[in-house]
């Protein structure tokens, strides 16, 4: 595999490596021969991750929201791996609730990390995508292209993420730089391992048509985002199918409507439904990382 690839010996940069779908994703890069750049919270798994690819690698404790310290690292790859010529935004955290009685300050870190830390990544990198004629994939969700309840901060981020994505397409086009966008639906993941602890959320995703409340694993999924990344693609759904809703986007809201009229009185009768705080091992780790700055 890594013989035929466009992507052997070429720099790579994942952030949000190291665990999930982020991990997943720089396991199959490396099996096609990139040399990866791994940026996250976790240094230990960062590290760990890193000695086991089969290419060379380079792990960077760095926050996404912090854009000095992005800066810091992008000239530690530069210095280290080479310029990247590929660069995937990642990172994401989610938290659950109603929005009515959410925390400010840890609502405001959703949309902080999901799509400033996203475009802290893109504005960092830029100029070595454009040397590169490189190709820069934003990671958006099933939550992009319809908005649930109980998420209103990650599906927030997520629509604004693939919006970014689509306006930072429009500018980069004519200097060679490519930029996708990916739509992964439920992937098994411990954050959403984790939702799947909380009544609500786990009854909201039940109650999804059967195509759309499948939970795909992470390896499935990292590898056609590493196909999309090899072939540049400006989109990529997974599953397949999920096209058939950005074509049919305006339908979702009103469906999503009635069946959170019936859904959601019964999950409220008797006590007031809670906030999750933020999901998996990742959120512990970025709420850990970023207490010092939380108002």
């Amino acid at each position: 595999m890594t013989g035929s690839s466009p992507l052997r010996g070429r720099t790579a940069v994942v952030t949000g490596a190291a665990r999930g779908l982020g991990a997943a994703l720089a396991r199959e890069l490396a099996r096609r021969g990139a040399r990866l750049a791994l940026l996250g919270h976790e240094g230990p798994g960062l590290r760990t991750l890193a000695a086991s690819l089969p290419t060379p690698a380079l792990a960077l404790e760095v926050d996404v929201t912090d854009s000095t310290a992005l800066g810091d690292a992008a000239d530690e790859v530069r210095g280290r791996l080479g310029r990247p010529s590929v660069v995937v935004a990642n990172a994401g955290i989610a938290e659950g609730g109603p929005f009515a009685t959410s925390d400010a300050a840890s609502w405001r870190r959703v949309v902080d990390v999901n799509l400033t830390g996203s475009a802290h990544t893109a504005r960092v990198f830029l100029p070595d995508l454009v040397a590169t004629a490189g190709y820069f994939l934003q990671v958006a969700s099933l939550a992009s292209l319809g908005a649930t309840p109980m998420m209103s901060a990650y599906c927030a981020s997520k629509a604004g993420a693939e919006a970014f994505a689509h306006a930072l397409r429009a500018e980069v086009a004519h200097q060679g730089v490519a930029v996708g966008i990916a739509y992964p639906a439920w992937t098994d993941t411990d954050m959403i391992r984790d939702a799947e602890r909380f009544t609500a959320m786990h009854e909201l995703r039940t109650r999804m048509p059967p195509l759309v409340r499948t939970v795909h694993s992470a390896d499935l999924v990292a590898a056609r985002l590493a196909r999309a990344v090899e072939r540049r693609r400006s989109a990529v759904y997974v599953p397949s199918w999920l096209r058939v809703l950005q074509v049919a986007r305006a339908a979702v809201p009103p469906v999503v409507l009635r069946m959170s009229r019936r859904t959601l009185p019964r999950l409220d009768s008797g006590r007031p439904l809670r906030a999750t705080g933020r999901l998996g091992a990742g959120g512990r780790a970025d709420r850990a990382a970023a207490a010092p700055h939380d108002d």
